[in-house]
């Protein structure tokens, strides 16, 4: 069956702009969920999870109508970089990340005829090195504040990456090819004008 709309299982723009960019009308449905990680869980599975969660809950509304769910997490090694709490946290990542690569992981899921369908995209992002006085210049903008890592690839954060291997709208929060992938699959149109 055909659909020529989605729901998505998300409250940020971003993601509603990549959909846009690709031409896929949806209707926006942020979900409120627990976003702990557990105890052991690596951060792979996080983002698996939540994106899982994200979907799911969406769906509960019952019309039929796809949802996509999406998760992004920074990653060095076991450790994950969330959104921060408030200045000193943003900081720290920022210093943590500071001259070293770390991976940007953002799983995708399409829950559609009973069904849920996954993607994810693995990205590694590689900073150069970074002042303290830079990094809390750069928190005073306000665009970390709500971004996982603290920083954000679209906009004032891209003088901080030196190189990027892997999906560059991945890193923003939605894969678009791995994400057109699940659509084409689901019978989801794309490229529609004005969506």
């Amino acid at each position: 069956m055909p659909y020529a709309r989605i729901r998505l299982a998300s409250a940020s723009p971003r993601r509603s702009q990549l959909l846009r960019q690709i031409g896929v009308a949806h209707d926006v449905r942020p979900v409120d969920l627990d976003e702990s990680r557990w105890s052991g869980e690596s951060p792979r599975d996080y983002v698996l999870r939540l994106a899982r969660e994200k979907a799911l809950a969406a769906v509960a509304s019952g019309d039929g109508i796809p949802v996509l769910g999406a998760d992004t997490t920074v990653a060095m090694g076991e450790e994950i970089f969330g959104k921060p709490r408030d200045e000193i946290d943003g900081v720290r990542m920022l210093a943590a990340l500071s001259g070293r690569s770390h991976e940007v992981l953002t799983a995708v899921v399409l829950a559609c005829d009973g069904r849920l369908e996954t993607a994810i995209s693995e990205t590694r992002v590689t900073f150069r090195a970074i002042s303290e006085a830079e990094c809390r210049s750069y928190w005073a903008s306000g665009e970390p504040a709500d971004k996982a890592g603290a920083y954000a690839i679209q906009g004032l954060g891209a003088v901080f990456v030196t190189r990027l291997e892997g999906s560059y709208s991945g890193v923003m929060g939605l894969p678009l090819c791995e994400t057109a992938t699940l659509l084409d699959a689901a019978g989801v149109r794309r490229w529609q004008v004005g969506a």
